[in-house]
């Protein structure tokens, strides 16, 4: 397996921030992912680098003349968004990480920049970086589709066209909203098992799904497919996406066409976008499939998806309920699952939904769906830790949960490690439940 890797990489190298150097931070030089923000909570949105616990802010630095671009590429760096930067392409983001490289590397010979360019992250307001014209879900853990199958459908768990095709369904862009953002919880149409008829309501089964988000670079055009050797180009980077999910509404409107209303009403997303350059040390193959299964069809199946075009990632889900709050107790982890063992990889979903013609356009985002794996620590969300309830999990505050109660905050987080290099965080996806209007 061939990794490409570059002096971005080189675990040697720190930055002359200080909190860069924490070999548990998320944001070492190796990162450098991109964001935007507002400074003190006012002002304009600015595209910014996270370096240690500090944001570089593009707009001023280049502004200032103390982060060396080619003036071409200016008016994407002093937009308010990450799209036009994104459009550009994989070599134009590879060409800002390395200037902004060289300019935060401890030994760099550039003037540092001006202080007023450092703002702490801390004291920033984190804004979805990217307008997103479209957002599409998949399903691309296997474990997942048979957990959640073997509930509904004990006799046939996986759906016969499951190992042949990437499924997914198109959700709403205007509903995702930043980390940190509070979820109201959703009224709907349900129906329980022994009622005549469907009842308008708060959701009583309100889950998270844990699942990597897939930002869409370069697009293109109608009508004109993208090969999966192709793929990765139009692919900018990752982020971590909580997709909120109404069970009980679910389960009554999901067939015969699908999600609705049940998931329309709020996903969370991350707010810094993990370049692929970035992840470049912590590619490996994804899993070899078991005998009996078929092979990808041609057109989602090339070399270099069966080498390199996993992501080694470790995603976590943590729980911390009012009370535990309110006494100071730390969050419970709930489950620790690996992104690379996904039975569909990113370059395939991209492929996939482009085979028909459709056109991706920059900074659209695919979701893989909830990352489950085989064991039960691992599972991606409530409906699978819990069986639908039937199994309520015990908090160490004593508390049960068969779904999310209001006042409840669920974060995700994932991280890449790798020996001989800097183990890379995405920053965390948080977000805390809210009563029903």
């Amino acid at each position: 397996m061939t990794l490409y890797l570059d002096e971005s990489h080189d675990l040697r190298i720190g930055s002359w921030v200080p909190s860069a150097q924490r070999a548990d931070g998320d944001f070492p030089l190796q990162n450098l992912p991109l964001g935007v923000f507002r400074k003190n909570g006012a002002g304009d949105a600015h595209i910014g680098t996270a370096i240690g616990d500090q944001i570089l802010d593009l707009h001023r630095a280049v502004s200032v003349g103390a982060l060396s671009i080619p003036a071409n590429l200016h008016p994407a760096i002093l937009a308010p968004r990450l799209n036009d930067l994104l459009s550009r392409g994989r070599h134009v983001m590879r060409a800002v990480r390395a200037a902004v490289h060289a300019l935060l590397r401890a030994d760099s010979h550039l003037p540092r920049p001006p202080e007023e360019c450092l703002v702490p992250i801390a004291g920033a307001d984190l804004l979805l970086p990217i307008d997103v014209g479209d957002y599409t879900d998949f399903y691309s853990s296997i474990h997942h589709a048979r957990n959640v199958g073997s509930m509904l459908r004990p006799d046939q768990p996986l759906l016969p066209n499951y190992q042949w095709v990437p499924i997914g369904y198109h959700g709403r862009a205007s509903s995702l909203v930043v980390a940190g953002s509070p979820v109201r919880r959703p009224s709907g149409q349900s129906a329980t098992d022994d009622a005549s008829a469907p009842a308008f309501g708060p959701t009583r089964s309100l889950d998270y799904e844990c699942e990597v988000g897939m930002w869409v670079g370069r697009g293109n055009p109608l009508g004109r497919p993208v090969p999966i050797a192709e793929a990765e180009e139009h692919l900018a980077g990752l982020c971590l996406v909580n997709d909120w999910s109404a069970r009980d509404i679910q389960r009554w409107e999901y067939q015969p066409l699908g999600p609705f209303l049940s998931k329309s009403f709020a996903t969370s997303v991350s707010p810094w976008l993990i370049t692929l350059d970035a992840l470049e040390p912590f590619r490996t193959a994804p899993p070899v499939r078991p005998s009996g299964d078929p092979q990808p069809l041609p057109y989602l199946d090339d070399g270099a998806n069966r080498d390199r075009s996993a992501v080694a990632m470790v995603l976590e889900v943590w729980l911390s309920s009012r009370h535990m709050r309110e006494q100071g107790l730390p969050p419970d982890r709930l489950s620790r699952a690996q992104f690379a063992e996904q039975y569909w990889t990113p370059a395939q979903l991209l492929t996939h939904h482009a085979s028909n013609g459709c056109n991706l356009r920059p900074g659209d985002l695919l979701a893989s769906g909830t990352v489950s794996g085989a064991g039960p620590e691992s599972q991606g969300c409530l409906l699978e830790l819990t069986r639908r309830g039937s199994l309520p999990l015990t908090l160490s505050s004593k508390e049960t949960r068969r779904f999310l109660e209001d006042g409840d905050e669920v974060t995700l987080r994932g991280r890449c490690e790798r020996e001989g290099f800097a183990s890379i965080g995405f920053g965390d996806c948080k977000g805390a439940v809210l009563p029903a209007e």
